[in-house]
């Protein structure tokens, strides 16, 4: 069956009124489709429509091939078998060849007699063939479940694969292999994401913004520089409708100045008596006929012209930057702020030698179940070592992959800084939240309501500008389920920081833009002298 998906008046409006999506109309065919836009903008809810997995408030989705489905988070199961979502029929067929000819089985397994071998060739198109099928799920890192639960999706054979969000807590390797199964498949691939490169491989891009969705030719490079040549034009025409404005106002305030003049002289002639009274009158009424007509047309003209500047203004993207001023996060130049000394990681056959000094900027990399976040936990003595020694000398604060605890989320932004900061102001409360992009009513909203990235910038601003600030700044895959724009807001805020930061991520454009002062490959540790 052809590979090919169609939205008609596509509308979703939830029980509180916000409509995430309004109207959409989209056909496409065979090909690759990346879905980017901001957090909470409606990416993840599309999928999910097409899915089946929520209903639209009107409109219809038409989908006439085989789907498959992979959501955030979507790993469930105990063994490989189970997350392939082929368990039943491997107890089946192993069932049938003990000897077991109960009918049951047979129905389960269908047409499905080869599923062990296709499988297998799943499992080593994605890397992970030392897995067998009864193997417990149990040790895997993050990123081979994400595999696991991907080569589950393939084994369907579907005609439309919908991924969300895939790369995310994906190392090198796992990276190739799932762009290798995006560059190969042959149906109708829609993947949402925010993985720059991983947008590089699709054919065409679709930003899904106020509601509805705009195409673009190529990948995200080409989406960039399009938008880019755009926001040019629009800015220049922004220019050029504020500068009309400026004109116009000024030519309305001289014919004020001209009709003040008229009516000066009007009654200084009527107070002399120069003319027959008739004729004052009619020169009056004439006069005020044309002072309305004049300042009518300059004020037509006024308003023509703001209409102009709004219409273009509505065209120049939310590019707000964050600059941030944290001098209580400051850490003097070779002063000691972490060591680890011979120390043995739990779960992982690791013995970790590390400094770091002033406010030196480091990654730990390495793939997927390498120990990279069981060291940094180790590093903060949220989790004990087997031995060895480790020694934070700065106050030092943790930003795990998931935020959801760090903040409360029944209260408002500024509460949550409020009770992080008790000794500032309410101006100073509400002006760090401010640098932060938190500005007026937006400072009052719930975290509970917050999209991802907000929930970020929630988090940074009570991190940062605490009474007892960070100089040790550690995270932990901090681009996971970010929107582009939020990793921009990301890297601006921590331009800002002055202390000392160690990250683990595995988008490496992000670390690119750290300007990091090293990496460490946690694989090289409990051999050579690491840290240097």
């Amino acid at each position: 069956m052809q590979a090919t998906l169609s939205f008609h008046d596509l509308t979703l409006t939830w029980p509180d009124g916000d409509t995430p999506l309004a109207g959409i109309t989209t056909d496409l065919g065979p090909g690759r489709y990346g879905l980017i836009g901001a957090n909470g903008s409606g990416k993840s809810t599309l999928l999910r429509l097409i899915a089946g997995d929520l209903a639209a408030t009107s409109g219809s989705v038409t989908t006439p091939g085989r789907i498959a489905y992979l959501p955030q988070d979507s790993v469930t199961g105990d063994t490989v078998a189970a997350v392939l979502g082929v368990a039943d029929q491997v107890r089946a067929l192993r069932a049938i060849e003990s000897g077991n000819t109960d009918q049951e089985h047979f129905d389960t397994i269908g047409d499905d007699w080869d599923v062990e071998e296709r499988a297998a060739v799943v499992l080593g198109r994605l890397g992970l063939s030392r897995l067998t099928l009864d193997r417990s799920v149990d040790g895997l890192s993050g990123g081979e479940l994400t595999l696991l639960a991907l080569g589950g999706r393939l084994l369907t054979r579907p005609d439309i694969l919908l991924l969300d969000e895939p790369s995310n807590n994906l190392d090198r390797h796992a990276r190739e292999r799932l762009l290798d199964v995006v560059d190969q498949f042959n149906g109708l691939l829609l993947v949402a994401s925010h993985d720059r490169e991983l947008l590089g491989h699709v054919d065409r891009i679709g930003e899904v913004r106020g509601g509805t969705i705009r195409w673009f030719a190529g990948g995200y490079d080409d989406y960039a520089s399009t938008v880019a040549a755009e926001q040019e034009v629009a800015e220049r025409e922004v220019r050029d409708a504020a500068s009309d404005l400026r004109k116009q106002r000024r030519e309305l305030v001289d014919a004020e100045v001209k009709l003040a003049r008229r009516r000066r002289y009007g009654q200084k002639m009527k107070e002399q008596k120069r003319e027959p009274k008739i004729v004052m009158g009619a020169r009056k009424r004439a006069a005020e006929v044309s002072a309305a007509r004049l300042r009518g047309q300059h004020q037509g003209d006024v308003d023509d012209a703001r209409s102009r500047l709004e219409h273009a203004e509505a065209k120049v993207r939310d590019d707000r930057e964050i600059r941030l001023d944290l001098p209580d996060t400051v850490v003097p130049t070779g002063r000691i702020v972490l060591t680890m000394e011979q120390v043995l990681l739990p779960h992982v056959d690791l013995t970790v030698d590390l400094d770091i000094r002033g406010p030196e900027r480091v990654a730990i990399n390495g793939p997927n179940g390498s120990g990279k976040s069981t060291l940094l936990r180790t590093a903060l003595g949220m989790t004990e070592p087997l031995a060895g020694e480790v020694r934070v000398r700065v106050p030092a604060r943790y930003l795990p992959q998931r935020l959801d605890h760090l903040l409360d989320p029944s209260l408002s932004v500024v509460d949550n800084l409020r009770a992080a900061a008790p000794s500032k102001s309410e101006t100073e409360l509400r002006s760090a939240l401010a640098r932060l992009l938190f500005r007026a009513r937006r400072a009052d909203q719930l975290v509970g309501t917050l999209s991802g990235g907000e929930r970020l910038r929630a988090t940074l601003a009570c991190v940062l500008n605490a009474d007892v600030a960070p100089q040790l700044l550690v995270l932990d895959e901090p681009t996971n389920n970010l929107d582009l724009a939020s990793i921009r807001h990301l890297v601006e805020a921590l331009e800002s920081y002055g202390g000392a930061l160690l990250v683990v991520s595995h988008d490496e454009r992000f670390l690119d833009n750290l300007l990091l002062d090293r990496a460490v490959d946690v694989r090289r540790f409990g051999g050579d002298d690491l840290a240097g």
